[in-house]
């Protein structure tokens, strides 16, 4: 199951969002997409999920024009979790985990205990289980992002998109999360805001800036002091270990001028 964006352009109000973007994503492969906030990645993620149709180029799944597979058919080779995905349905926590079953319903294929069992294993790997019967709008943000996962695991897809996936949840949850994800039989495209996330999980890491993809290779290759300073506008050092891994240690930006300081208190 292969999937591209082939030259991609994409504008709101004339304002270019993402211009000649190209990216092949190899099956298997855990890739991040990392960037500032308005470099397009949300947009981009739109774009691959078939959610949004590029303005010029093309995006591919399985050398065929995305959008020409039709919409169960993409659903049932693609789950996507956006970044704000929310539901005024007073349904229960297990009734949105079903959700993730529907493309794989018609009158033919009624819902059965298979489903059922899908269900419950989803339930059980994102840690839910016990908030099945839980009312939607009770439950937390963390709780909801981790239904989110769970929906997109029971639609049993070859292909994961994930736009920032770990908004919302405790550091012990964006851990063990991102590690359930890196476990499955997957090819998982995910938008990370963080770079030691990034580091730790992805096989391959996207850079974005101003609508481009400025740098794609391993974490290793793409997450250089320089590179991070230019992009994001940080000074950072990057410890490396022998396995080829790397970890990324902030440095405080320096002190801002006197002068500068005074002249901000007499505003």
């Amino acid at each position: 199951m292969t999937l591209a964006a082939n030259g991609i352009y994409w504008s709101v109000g004339g304002a270019a969002i993402l211009s000649d973007v190209s990216l092949d994503v190899r099956p298997g492969e855990f890739l991040g997409i990392i960037g500032p906030n308005g470099s397009g990645k949300t947009s981009l993620m739109a774009l691959l999920a078939g959610i949004r149709k590029p303005q010029r180029g093309e995006v591919m799944l399985d050398d065929k024009p995305l959008l020409a597979h039709g919409r169960q058919a993409i659903a049932r080779r693609i789950a996507f979790v956006e970044q704000q995905a929310e539901t005024t349905e007073r349904i229960t926590a297990r009734q949105a985990v079903e959700l993730g079953r529907t493309p794989h319903l018609g009158a033919l294929t009624p819902w059965s205990k298979a489903d059922d069992a899908v269900v419950d294993r989803a339930l059980e790997e994102v840690d839910m289980t016990h908030f099945a019967g839980r009312l939607w709008h009770t439950l937390s943000g963390g709780e909801r992002q981790r239904l989110h996962i769970g929906r997109a695991l029971a639609q049993q897809s070859p292909i994961l998109l994930l736009d920032e996936p770990t908004n919302h949840l405790d550091i012990g949850h964006q851990i063990g999360l991102l590690q359930l994800v890196r476990e499955q039989e997957l090819t998982v495209v995910a938008a990370l805001h963080d770079l030691n996330h990034a580091a730790m999980f992805c096989d391959r890491i996207a850079v974005m800036q101003g609508g481009h993809i400025v740098a794609l290779g391993t974490p290793a290759k793409v997450l250089e002091p320089q590179r991070l300073a230019d992009v994001f506008g940080i000074t950072v050092d990057v410890e490396r270990d022998s396995a080829g891994g790397c970890f990324i240690r902030y440095r405080r930006p320096d002190p801002r001028p006197a002068k500068l300081k005074l002249v901000a208190e007499a505003r």
